[in-house]
């Protein structure tokens, strides 16, 4: 009775477009922090726009955070919608936390795996900021978010690869003659490997919503 009660009450429909203002965020950070690994004179301009993305996407957050307060009947389960939140928000921690170890390092050329797992940021985030629209009505739109949570699945994997390559080229290479640059770009590999980690992670909270409200 309760669960029939809950139904026909009006749910907040604020969430989804915070989810997908967050999405969106994520977006413009990714492509921020691909013109970043390009190098060039824009390197620091670039890494200081990415730091100004990231506080804007701490303030959807946050947002969200509030609304969860404030909300009396939510489309989902609480901690579903602060693990999604909470996951795309440290997508773009990572990225921000990549343009400053560029910055703190005064690093300037980068691993061509370094660009490629950028390119994999951008895909991932294009296509997390396909699903989270679709979660406004999870039971027509099941398969569909199924197929695009394996697409994530399917590049995180490819991300792991690049990481494990471009370690391996760099400790043979560079590595040899400066142990420093070793320590720096494994340190970018690493926020690198995280952030596709973490759009792994918002993929994860999507599947267990599907299969909680499908």
């Amino acid at each position: 009775m309760v669960q029939f009660i809950k139904s026909l009450m009006p749910k907040e429909e604020k969430f989804f477009d915070l989810f997908e203002a967050q999405a969106a965020k994520a977006q413009e950070a990714a492509q921020t922090l691909r013109a970043i690994l390009d190098g060039g004179a824009s390197l620091a301009d670039n890494c200081a726009k990415l730091s100004r993305q990231e506080e804007e996407a701490d303030h959807i957050s946050y947002e969200v955070m509030q609304a969860i307060r404030r909300a009396f009947i939510t489309p989902f389960d609480r901690s579903d919608i602060k693990a999604l939140s909470s996951t795309l928000d440290d997508a773009i921690d990572q990225m921000n936390k990549t343009g400053k170890v560029v910055m703190l390092y005064d690093v300037t050329t980068f691993e061509p795996n370094m660009r490629a797992m950028a390119d994999r940021v951008i895909m991932l985030a294009k296509l997390t900021a396909e699903a989270l629209p679709l979660l406004r009505n999870v039971g027509s739109n099941s398969s569909k978010l199924h197929t695009l949570t394996g697409e994530i699945t399917k590049i995180e994997e490819q991300s792991d690869q690049l990481n494990d390559e471009g370690l391996r080229t760099l400790y043979k290479g560079r590595a040899k003659k400066d142990p420093l640059a070793f320590i720096i770009g494994s340190e970018l590999y690493d926020h690198l490997e995280k952030i596709c980690d973490r759009f792994e992670d918002v993929a994860h909270v999507v599947s267990d919503i599907v299969i909680e409200h499908a």
